[in-house]
């Protein structure tokens, strides 16, 4: 554990903590944090940092400048007077504060009567205050909580823990609904139903339907359970007396409405949480909802329920961030059952994983499926064992996550993905002049494009701007994960992908004209993506030559190195292919 001021570094888990308190840190971040605080005192190169972080992968460094930037606006620091991380311009950073080792605390344990299930890790805060949030509605405040995160973060995974039988016991009553993709717009009401339909269908089911049939007689009847409600009153189902009838129920047992994946939830049933949040009478009613952080755009009928709410200070929010390095080890240890792991498996699955539940158990199924990690039973007793070094495992997209992004993928016009795609060949960070360039397209259009793209999907973010030669600003993004940049990449024909790269390079030449050996190295990966040697050898050399110049000999003479292998290409007469190492580079996790 190191500290600086009031921060703790916890580098064994992972996390970042202030006066005992927890600060969610995405893993990149938290890595560019980690090596700075382990260098205090002293420059370290944008080199250093990147090669520290992203080895055998070309990133760009202005991602760096986006990791700091999100750094300082956690550390509350100032660029102009830093009193963490001070910039020293074109060349990196120094970490300026006194860092100490710290003696570990542990956090305070989760609340006895709430259980997790097996599988299920580091949510032990999470819980916490949804106890909390239990414990307010047992006396008669009602509560609406929105559970948010990115796809696979774990959001079902904590209701679950907190609904389950274990915790809750006979206090409450569970109904739970499933938004579905494409239904709401065609069924109004249809979580709410199948939620309703839970909940007269439980232990509780016979006081549910006598009070539905008492007082919102229309809603019962929609499930079938009612003959003697007729077809006109069937089709008037009124929200209020829904809501009402909700209270009575409540009114005898705590009632948790549990409706999952709101972002795909229709405007009726929105409109009805709204109705439940805003009525005056106290009630012993939740409505716990799960929806996904950033899939909700400017307009959408979520997003302004979550802020009218907000601003009435009528909900909670819990955004679940991603598990810590300690975290992914627990949870891979619990789906192998076994507490000694192979050396350096739980950190290979929490580096491509990010953090992320469902990638870390997708990722280590990956490997068991190619045979890098095999099981043996010796003695009656069954161990896992890497029959492969990690790092000459293949980390392609496993198929499970391929299908899940491709859906994702699909829902968007051939021309937003065309946008993304193109961002997906300059590995970490993509800008929107590159993204033009490949598509032969107008830089404006492609920033409007990808400004609204950054607003709609989660799995990219609008990271800054990036200075251009001649005083010119290009926006530039992130993925948010690399495994959706690999499947944008993969999805690409080979002849197509190859041009764009060829655009891109081209592109560079003319921007840094004059200074191409500044950008020789990035031009040399895309011509050689593009399986044009001869220019990717060219570039190589001159990106050596400007290593010499800046006495970075070690640096220089892996750049010859490479450019002699693109001439062996040539003189081996190799035409039109990507080299496979090349393809390895950029597809390195971020």
């Amino acid at each position: 554990m190191k500290q600086f001021e009031p921060f703790r570094l916890d580098t064994v888990n992972g996390c970042l903590w202030r006066d005992g308190v927890q600060i969610p840190l995405p893993p990149k971040p938290f890595a560019v944090l980690e090596y700075l605080v382990d260098h205090p005192g002293r420059l370290v190169t944008h080199d250093e940092l990147l090669d520290a972080l992203w080895p055998e992968t070309f990133v760009q460094p202005q991602v760096l400048r986006t990791y700091v930037l999100e750094l300082r606006k956690l550390l509350g620091d100032d660029a102009g007077q830093p009193r963490f991380i001070q910039t020293l311009p074109k060349r990196g950073y120094c970490f300026v504060a006194a860092v100490m080792e710290a003696r570990v605390s542990q956090p305070a344990p989760v609340s006895a009567c709430v259980t997790k299930p097996a599988g299920f890790v580091n949510r032990s805060s999470e819980l916490e205050r949804l106890q909390a949030e239990l414990n307010r509605l047992t006396q008669g405040q009602r509560r609406v909580v929105f559970i948010t995160g990115e796809a696979g973060i774990g959001k079902t995974a904590l209701v679950d823990a907190f609904c389950r039988p274990e915790s809750l016991g006979q206090s409450a009553i569970v109904a739970r609904g499933q938004c579905v993709p494409g239904v709401g717009v065609k069924e109004e009401y249809y979580p709410v139903m199948e939620a309703l339909g839970d909940l007269c269908s439980s232990a509780d089911g016979d006081a549910a339907c006598r009070v539905l049939a008492r007082i919102a007689p229309a809603w019962l009847a929609r499930l079938g359970r009612s003959a003697e409600t007729s077809a006109g009153a069937a089709s008037d189902r009124m929200p209020g007396d829904l809501c009402a009838a909700l209270e009575e129920l409540a009114a005898a047992k705590p009632l948790i409405l549990v409706l999952e994946d709101l972002h795909w939830a229709d405007a009726s049933t929105l409109n009805l949480i709204s109705a439940l949040a805003m009525r005056r009478a106290p009630a012993r009613l939740m409505v716990l909802a799960t929806c996904r952080s950033r899939s909700v755009a400017t307009g959408h009928p979520l997003k302004a329920l979550k802020q009218d709410l907000r601003v009435r200070r009528l909900c909670e929010e819990l955004a679940l961030a991603p598990l810590t390095r300690a975290s992914v080890r627990q949870l891979v240890s619990g789906e192998l059952k076994q507490e000694d792991l192979p050396d350096g498996l739980s950190a290979f699955v929490h580096r491509h994983s990010e953090g992320n539940p469902l990638f870390a158990i997708a990722i280590l199924e990956h490997l068991i499926a190619q045979g890098c990690l095999a099981c043996s039973t010796s003695d009656g007793k069954t161990t896992w064992q890497l029959r492969t070094p990690l790092d000459q495992a293949d980390a392609g997209v496993p198929d499970e996550l391929a299908q899940m992004v491709e859906l994702e993928i699909e829902r968007l016009t051939p021309l937003e993905q065309s946008v993304l795609e193109a961002g997906s060949l300059t590995a970490v960070a993509f800008s929107a002049w590159a993204v033009a360039a490949a598509l032969e397209k107008d830089v404006a259009e492609v920033e409007e494009l990808c400004d609204d793209l950054a607003r709609r999907v989660h799995f990219v973010e609008r990271a800054g701007e990036d200075e251009l030669p001649g005083g010119n600003n290009s926006t530039f993004y992130v993925f948010a994960h690399g495994l959706y940049r690999e499947v944008l990449y993969q999805r690409q024909a080979v002849l197509r992908r190859a041009q764009r790269h060829e655009r891109i390079a081209h592109r560079l030449g003319i921007l840094f004209a004059g200074r191409e050996s500044d950008v020789a190295r990035e031009m040399a990966m895309h011509y050689e993506a593009a399986g044009n040697w001869e220019r990717a050898a060219s570039a190589l050399a001159s990106a050596a030559r400007n290593a010499e110049r800046r006495e970075a000999h070690a640096e220089a003479a892996e750049l010859r190195e490479q450019g002699q292998r693109m001439e062996r290409n040539l003189k081996g007469g190799a035409n039109g292919s990507e080299p496979k190492n090349a393809v390895k580079k950029r597809q390195g996790k971020t």
